[in-house]
């Protein structure tokens, strides 16, 4: 197997021409242990995987998680988390306009999701993208200044600001789903900085999508401090775009990589399946 790693920016690993149906468990769990943890993200070029295969493969790199909410859920495999805007025997399938926002999956949540996997399954005919930001490289050129202010001190994270309304909520009022919500998925901290299991690289661990504030600050503090950190890790210099072609498959690290959705036209019916994983470690070093 010939894999091609930095292939974007120095970052992530290209396996070209593998049939991923054939991978064992032990050869699966090598590429995860000595290639993706240190390349930020594997991609599978030229895969043609049925519902089954494509879920098969996922659990030989970890096991995968049932998102808490069942709207996202494929209708005959809760494991698939379905990003869409088309109809299947009239049957509307997943959420559409999923992660326009730099994130990392799940971080609002006690156990953060250690791996993500991609797998289109409809692309428009146009340009689709997926964006991502290297997170240990980000912390590295952070300015000194914002670095110090968010060393030792942990970020509290929440999804319901991100909250997709369903048919069952209309005319409900506003902070009854806010309130459901908040008792799904409480708001959870973890260290602003964390330190890999594995790796024992350092990141910057805040997101756009799901940091609500930074320990120790006035509201107004933490808000300025939280703008001027977000506004630093999405310069364009820091962003890693990879454009999706047909039978590709992309997993990655969400220790260490920010991701949001990118260029897609709207208009155009589209389908991704998303299936996420636990890795079996801790999803980062306990403080000293």
């Amino acid at each position: 197997m010939k894999i091609q790693e930095g292939f974007i920016n120095g970052v992530g690993a290209l396996v070209d021409k593998v049939d991923v149906r054939r991978f064992g468990n032990e050869e699966a769990r090598e590429l995860r242990e000595n290639v993706l943890y240190r390349r930020r993200f594997i991609l599978f070029r030229g895969q043609k995987l049925s519902t089954t295969e494509y879920i098969d493969f996922a659990r030989k790199l970890g096991t995968p998680q049932v998102y808490l909410q069942d709207n996202y859920h494929h209708p005959e495999h809760p494991e698939i988390f379905i990003s869409s805007n088309v109809s299947i025997n009239s049957r509307k399938m997943g959420v559409s306009r999923t992660g326009y926002y730099w994130h990392t999956d799940c971080s609002f949540q006690q156990q953060p999701l250690s791996l993500t996997m991609l797998y289109p399954r409809i692309l428009p005919e146009g340009r689709r993208e997926t964006l991502f930001i290297d997170m240990p490289s980000v912390l590295e050129r952070l300015p000194m200044g914002l670095r110090q202010r968010l060393e030792g001190r942990d970020a509290w994270h929440g999804g319901n600001g991100r909250y997709k309304v369903r048919e069952e909520d209309i005319g409900k009022p506003l902070h009854e789903l806010i309130e459901a919500e908040a008792r799904l998925a409480p708001p959870v901290r973890h260290p602003s900085i964390i330190q890999h299991p594995l790796t024992q690289e350092r990141s910057l661990y805040v997101n756009e999508g799901f940091t609500q504030r930074i320990d120790g600050y006035a509201a107004d503090e933490s808000s300025a401090l939280l703008a001027d950190v977000f506004a630093f890790i999405a310069r364009p210099e820091h962003v890693i775009t990879h454009e999706w072609e047909e039978g590709d498959i992309l997993v990655w690290d969400n220790r260490t990589l920010l991701h949001r959705s990118g260029a897609s036209p709207r208009h155009e019916a589209q389908m991704i399946y998303r299936i996420g994983l636990y890795d079996g470690h801790p999803f980062y070093s306990p403080k000293d």
